[in-house]
């Protein structure tokens, strides 16, 4: 692969970053009286830890990735952002990324003036690595890959992920923001291997805690550094990341929430296969499903009269007629089975 500092933009490489001074010092101090701040109502009258050293380390304790690997951010949208920021030249470079897959890549491409070329995957969600890469050439800086992908639901298979990993000078991100729910390991071990490699998760699905917005970023020291260096100071306010490290301590009940939803999206696959306007429930390791159904539409509508929200994607790529439906608890999903078990074309 390239060297990773010759992917990266010039003035990114030469940016002299923000310094405070709790950059420079760790550790209790005495006094702090370097940051204007007010010296009452503690803690939250001081500015978080701007690297998130402590709640960092809680992570390397789960995750048996070391600190420097480490990238914590507002929710996994900050993370795809700032590859853009760092990798991508504005108006020059373009990524290749997975069609349909999840829609913040584009955004971020559009909102950084980078072209985003769009590979379709197979009819049934399956990639094809030898196309994907047909559509990279010398100012292709990343590409994207979500597996468990969303809206489709299903793993990438592995051997095509590898082969894109193996054959691509760039940087490649692969988000697992489902991987939790997946029967698959997650691509972390492969960081070593690959330092072109970053791998999203985040703590929005199988923590639930999506409210509290923190994504964290896997990938070589010199990546990270570079995250660091572009990054608004203060990214991670302190309440969210106390409240993570809070629950970090709790482990066993993010696995049985995930042994729930996994329970109640089989038999939710099970109840929507006797449904007569069902035609595809498509393969899931995530924690929803996509299904086709006869009319998207009408059927989107009427559970919305029915104050049931899920999501349609009649207008997606390969995902003409499907709704995407969230694994609820068992009560949801209840409500949501009997109001479509009512409904009549």
């Amino acid at each position: 692969m390239a060297n990773i500092k010759s992917l990266v933009r010039k003035n990114i490489l030469s940016l002299k970053p923000y310094s405070c001074a709790r950059d420079e010092f760790q550790g209790e101090a005495s006094a702090f009286l370097d940051a204007n701040e007010n010296p009452f109502n503690n803690p939250y009258n001081r500015y978080p830890d701007p690297l998130q050293w402590k709640l960092k380390e809680s992570i390397t304790a789960k995750k048996k990735i070391p600190p420097t690997h480490i990238f914590l951010g507002n929710g996994s949208d900050e993370a795809i952002d700032l590859v853009f920021r760092v990798f991508c030249e504005p108006t020059q470079d373009n990524v290749v990324a997975i069609s349909p897959t999840y829609g913040m890549y584009q955004v971020s491409a559009d909102i950084n003036h980078v072209e985003y070329r769009k590979v379709q995957l197979n009819d049934d969600f399956t990639l094809n690595a030898k196309k994907l890469l047909d559509n990279v050439d010398e100012h292709t800086k990343v590409i994207f890959l979500c597996s468990p992908n969303n809206p489709s639901g299903n793993l990438l298979d592995r051997t095509e992920v590898l082969y894109v990993l193996e054959n691509f000078d760039g940087i490649v991100v692969i988000d697992e923001a489902y991987v939790d729910f997946s029967p698959e390991e997650s691509w972390l071990e492969h960081l070593i291997h690959f330092p072109n490699l970053i791998v999203l998760q985040t703590f929005s699905k199988a923590w639930g805690l999506a409210g509290v917005r923190l994504g964290m970023a896997f990938a070589s020291p010199e990546i990270i550094v570079l995250f660091n260096k572009v990054k608004y100071p203060y990214n991670v306010n302190i309440l969210t990341q106390e409240l993570v490290l809070e629950h970090l301590q709790f482990e066993s009940r993010k696995r049985s929430w995930v042994s729930l939803l996994l329970n109640e999206r089989e038999r939710l696959i099970t109840e929507l296969n006797q449904l007569p306007y069902l035609n595809t429930i498509y393969p899931s390791s995530a924690n929803f499903v996509l299904v086709k159904v006869t009319d998207a539409n009408a059927i989107y509508n009427y559970l919305i009269e029915k104050s049931i929200i899920v999501r349609n994607r009649n207008t997606v790529v390969l995902c003409e007629g499907c709704l995407r439906i969230t694994v609820g608890t068992p009560d949801e999903n209840n409500l949501l089975i009997k109001a479509l078990r009512a409904y009549k074309e």
